[in-house]
């Protein structure tokens, strides 16, 4: 076992590798490099990878809206998966993506990430049955998880952790106005009996983002033999990842709606995926020469703080935009585009928050504060939310998003900083892959385990005579939500009336992950901010820099 020196959090560290490694992966001294040059070029840059992320985030939130007429239109039951497989391909490979942009280099596989969505959207759009459209939103969300990371990666090299707070800003800002469009188009597609149209249409746009990212993306590349480079690659932390991924959300998504939460079709594949998650973080800490997550990334509490904020955080984002939709057509009688403009309230705060916290960080250099402040507006936002009925007004529910979004925006873009500060500049890469890794897998988490509760509570509280009309139970249900308004009363009251309830419990369980958020911010310390970028990557228009001291090559 070998200590070394953390000095950037004043802490002791520990590490079960040999001493030359351990060496490899403590904090370096970085020569102050130089950053690089903000012309038109560098705004260029920033535009397109805002393109990108609007794109993923309108296809993220536009299928909830249309959700109900997607699956009566397909006959379908399986409705969980079609949010589901998006998240799990944007998760699943992420670890992968980003060990491909240390070794090709970042537009190589920016390009790549954008070809996968396009294929998938194509396949969405042209499903036949809702076995084909969950294998294309499989594929869309392994591009949309490769676009989300690089987008990352590449803010990284070119602007120094100090200055990001803006530019993280601004690429939440671009994803809340897809956000908040997203139900709207989604709606409006599927009010007009074209949903289909919902997916064709990203393929122009994902050539305008391909376009722009071929001329304007060109950075720095690692060179060296591609069988060296191969070499590199993880196989096994990348196998280990992928498959205790899956396995955790087949059982999250049959839990209380295919089988029972103790039953072992259940319980089974979620303990392989915990077994498996816990043997990836073993082996990465004691065996591959090139990990896919180093050890270091996590030898701070100030970072393991940051992790799980960020975790905390994309579980109630996800939920909210994905489910809330829904509550409005289900309980207000909202046709798909009034359910998309229900939710401007939370969709149109959460970028301007973010623009703004991310000034205040920039300005003050202080992330801890915000972050405190967020996790308080969240936690009074989903309390209240539980407080919503079928008879609660639009308004009040306008309020509620507001307070909910101002601190999902807050958390959102600071999450950051508390993982980036406590490591050095050359670490950028592989803690921003984790960092979206954890983010997109929570992404999981609260679509699914938010869909599991709705269906347990739908299953106790819908009426006899109601669920009877489906032979596939309560999960086709969902199917009926558009003709709710024409159900007979007092019925139909009662059906709105079950569905308000189960929604309500949903909000509390997500009250409580925003508490646990509150709880894991609390330890994490103040840091300074980098201000200096690894200068073994950015533009490629730019000379070298200075070096790492070092020595070292990209690889």
């Amino acid at each position: 076992m070998t200590l070394y020196w953390n000095v950037d959090d004043n802490t002791i560290a520990r590490t079960f590798r040999a001493p030359v490694r351990a060496r490899s992966h403590a904090h370096k001294v970085v020569a102050p490099a130089v950053v690089g040059k903000r012309d038109w070029r560098f705004w260029c840059i920033i535009m397109s990878l805002a393109i990108c992320i609007l794109l993923t985030a309108i296809e993220f939130s536009s299928v909830g809206t249309a959700l109900p007429v997607i699956t009566e239109d397909l006959k379908g039951s399986d409705f969980i998966w079609v949010g589901a497989a998006y998240n799990l391909g944007s998760t699943a490979l992420l670890p992968f993506c980003g060990g491909l942009a240390q070794i090709f280099g970042r537009r190589s596989v920016m390009l790549g990430a954008i070809g996968l969505f396009s294929i998938g959207s194509a396949v969405c759009g042209s499903a036949g049955n809702i076995n084909t459209l969950i294998i294309g939103r499989g594929i869309q969300g392994l591009g949309a998880g490769g676009i989300t990371a690089l987008i990352q990666i590449i803010i990284g090299d070119l602007v120094p952790l100090k200055d990001r707070g803006l530019f993280n800003g601004i690429m939440a800002l671009a994803f809340g106005l897809g956000g908040g469009c997203g139900p709207v188009i989604g709606g409006a597609f599927a009010q007009s009996g074209q949903w289909r149209w919902l997916f064709f249409m990203n393929l122009p746009v994902c050539v305008i983002a391909a376009t722009l990212v071929a001329i304007f993306l060109r950075l720095k590349t690692p060179r060296g033999p591609l069988k060296e480079k191969l070499r590199r690659i993880d196989w096994i932390g990348n196998f280990l990842v992928v498959g205790s991924t899956t396995s955790m959300v087949i059982a999250l998504t049959w839990a209380g709606t295919e089988f029972a939460w103790l039953s072992a079709q259940v319980v089974v594949p979620l303990s392989a995926g915990l077994v498996g998650l816990s043997a990836f973080l073993a082996y990465e800490a004691l065996y591959p020469e090139y990990p896919i997550v180093p050890i270091s990334l996590m030898n701070s509490v100030t970072a393991v703080s940051g992790y799980l904020q960020n975790f905390a955080n994309a579980v109630v984002l996800s939920a909210t935009a994905f489910w809330l939709p829904l509550y409005f057509q289900a309980c207000k009688d909202a046709s798909p585009i009034a359910a998309g403009v229900d939710v401007f309230g939370m969709t149109y705060t959460l970028g301007p928050v973010a623009v703004l916290a991310g000034l205040v960080v920039q300005r003050s250099g202080l992330y801890r504060q915000p972050m405190w402040l967020g996790w308080i507006a969240i936690i009074i936002g989903t309390v209240l939310l539980t407080r919503l009925d079928e008879n609660s007004t639009r308004t009040i529910a306008f309020i509620l998003q507001i307070i909910l979004g101002f601190g999902m925006g807050t958390v959102y873009v600071a999450a950051y900083f508390p993982v980036l500060a406590p490591i050095s500049v050359e670490q950028n890469a592989p803690a921003l892959a984790f960092f979206v890794f954890l983010r997109n897998f929570a992404l999981i988490y609260g679509v699914t385990i938010g869909g599991s509760i709705l269906q347990n509570q739908l299953s106790s509280n819908l009426p006899a005579t109601f669920v009877q009309k489906f032979p596939g139970g309560t999960q086709i249900a969902f199917e009926i939500i558009p003709f709710i308004p024409s159900i007979e009363q007092p019925l139909r009251d009662q059906v709105r009336h079950a569905f308000a309830k189960a929604f309500q419990v949903m909000w509390a369980a997500l009250a409580g992950v925003a508490c646990f958020g509150f709880l894991a911010s609390l330890p994490m310390k103040r840091l300074p901010l980098h201000t200096s970028v690894d200068s073994n990557w950015g533009r490629d228009d730019e000379g070298a820099g200075e070096r790492l001291i070092s020595g070292r090559d990209p690889l």
